[in-house]
C-alpha cells in the first residue's frame, strides 16, 4: 500500500492538534497550594471520541435469546468496550424505540445510558428523526398526526434523557429521504431538507439548550454540502456534522478520506465520523445495493482481517490528525448482531479482539498517550505538556503527604486549570 505525503505527515499533525502546554495549579482540598510536591499525571480518557455503536450494551441475552452462554458473552462484549472505547452511539430509531404506539423502551436505554455514565463512556443518541426504521403502527396514521408524534417524540426524548444523553444524531439523511413512501420522507419532499432538519434541531435545543447536536448523512456529494450551507444560513442550531463512512464495497483511499474532511471542514464545525465500516470478510460486489437483507454466511477471515487491520489503522491515524476531526465511531463493535450480518466488528462475534483492536489499544492507550513526571513549583504550578483529555493527578508533597486526585484537560477549552487534591 503506497503512503501518500497526508500519511507521511499524520505524526506531526497528532502533535501539533491533539496536544498542548498546560499549567495546573495544585491545592489541597482547604485551597491551600503545593508548593515543590512530586507530581505524577496519567492520561485516563482522550478528549477526542474513539467510539463505537453499543448496541449489546446491557443485553444479556447478547441478541440471541438460545445463544448459550449468551450472559458472559455480554460480559465480554462490556468489559472490551470500557477497556477500550470511550464513546458509545445508542439506538433510538423510532421503530425499535417505540414498536407499539404509546410503549417506549425508556428503561432499557436509560439503563444502557447509566452503564455508560459509570465506566466513563459519553454517549450519543441515534436518531431522533429519520425516514427509515419507521413505526410500522404510525403508517397507518395521518402524515399529519404521524409528524405530531414525530416532534413530540424528539422533545419528550431530549427532555427526558438530559443528563445522561446530551449528544444526539437529530435527523439523519435527509438528503435521500424524499425517496421514502412514508409521513417523514414525504414531509421532506414536501418542505425540503433543510426546513424539516432546521426544525427538528430546533425542537431539540428548546428540549435541551446544553445538548450537542448532529446532523448525520452517508450521501457524501454536493447535496450534502448544500444542505449544511442551507441550515448554517437559517441559524439553524447544530453543533458537529456527522458524516458516514460505510466501506463495504471497498476502502476509500487516504485522498477521498481527506479531501472530505476539507471539504466539510470548511464549515467551521466539528466533524464527526458517525459510521465508519471496514470489513474483515468478503467485500459487497459494486452492484449488490440491498443494504437490508441480513446474511448468516458473511465470515470474518484472516486475510480479511489483515485488510481491515492496514486500512483501519490508517484511517483512524489520519483522522485523529485532521484539526476538524473530534470523533470517530466504528460501526459495529462485534461481528455478532452486527448491520447486515456483515463481518465488521472491531471483536468477533465470540468478543474476541480482531488486530484491528489490538492496534486501537496500543495506538490510543499506549502510544499517544501522556505519563509526565514533574515539580510544582513554589507557588504549586506544574507545567507539562500532553494530550487533551482526563487526567489523574497523583502528588507526594515536601512533607511525605500522598494526595490523589483528577483534572480534565480539553482541546477546545482552558489549558490553565485548577487541581483539588485529597
Amino acid at each position: 500500500m503506497e503512503i501518500t505525503s497526508i500519511e507521511r505527515e499524520a505524526e506531526s499533525r497528532i502533535a501539533a492538534h491533539r496536544m498542548g502546554d498546560f499549567r495546573i495549579h495544585l491545592a489541597d482540598e482547604a485551597g491551600v497550594p503545593i508548593p515543590r510536591a512530586q507530581v505524577s499525571l496519567r492520561l485516563v480518557r482522550h478528549d477526542f471520541r474513539l467510539g463505537a455503536n453499543g448496541f449489546l450494551l446491557r443485553d444479556n441475552g447478547i441478541s440471541q435469546p438460545a445463544q448459550p452462554a449468551a450472559e458472559l458473552l455480554a460480559q465480554e462484549y462490556e468489559r472490551a468496550f470500557a477497556g477500550l472505547l470511550n464513546y458509545a452511539t445508542l439506538p433510538f430509531y423510532w421503530g425499535g424505540y417505540e414498536p407499539n404506539a404509546g410503549q417506549e423502551n425508556r428503561e432499557r436505554l436509560r439503563a444502557m445510558a447509566a452503564w455508560c455514565r459509570d465506566h466513563g463512556v459519553r454517549v450519543k443518541g441515534h436518531p431522533l428523526a429519520w425516514h427509515e426504521v419507521f413505526p410500522r403502527w404510525a403508517d397507518s396514521l395521518a402524515d399529519a398526526e404521524a409528524l405530531r408524534l414525530l416532534r413530540e417524540r424528539i422533545v419528550r426524548i431530549v427532555s427526558e434523557f438530559r443528563g445522561l444523553v446530551d449528544t444526539w444524531d437529530v435527523f439523519n439523511e435527509t438528503t435521500v429521504s424524499a425517496q421514502f413512501a412514508n409521513a417523514v420522507g414525504r414531509w421532506v419532499k414536501d418542505r425540503g431538507a433543510a426546513e424539516c432538519v432546521a426544525e427538528a434541531l430546533h425542537l431539540a435545543r428548546t428540549a435541551n439548550p446544553d445538548a450537542e447536536l448532529l446532523y448525520n448523512d452517508f450521501n457524501i456529494a454536493p447535496e450534502f454540502e448544500e444542505l449544511v450551507g442551507q441550515l448554517q444560513q437559517r441559524g439553524a442550531p447544530f453543533d458537529a456534522i456527522g458524516i458516514q463512512s460505510h466501506m463495504h464495497k471497498g476502502a476509500w483511499t487516504a485522498e477521498k478520506l481527506w479531501d472530505t474532511c476539507e471539504t466539510y471542514a470548511r464549515f467551521g464545525l466539528p466533524l464527526h465520523f458517525t459510521e465508519m465500516t471496514v470489513l474483515s470478510g468478503r467485500l459487497k460486489t459494486a452492484d449488490d445495493n440491498d443494504w437490508h437483507r441480513r446474511h448468516t454466511d458473511w465470515l470474518s477471515t484472516p486475510a480479511g482481517e489483515q485488510r481491515q487491520l492496514e486500512e483501519g489503522r490508517r484511517f483512524y491515524t489520519l483522522l485523529f490528525s485532521h484539526p476538524a476531526v473530534d470523533a470517530v465511531t466504528w460501526w459495529d463493535f462485534s461481528d455478532r448482531h452486527a448491520w447486515q450480518g456483515a463481518p465488521s466488528g472491531l471483536l468477533r462475534s465470540d468478543m474476541s479482539p480482531k488486530p484491528l483492536a489490538a492496534w486501537l489499544r496500543a495506538a490510543f492507550h499506549e502510544k499517544w498517550t501522556t505519563r509526565a513526571e514533574i515539580t510544582s513549583d513554589d507557588t504549586g504550578e506544574a507545567r507539562f505538556r500532553g494530550f487533551f483529555g482526563v487526567y489523574t493527578v497523583q502528588a507526594m508533597t515536601e512533607n511525605g503527604v500522598g494526595l490523589t486526585g483528577a483534572v480534565t484537560l480539553p482541546r477546545r477549552g482552558a489549558h490553565d486549570v485548577d487541581a483539588k487534591l485529597e
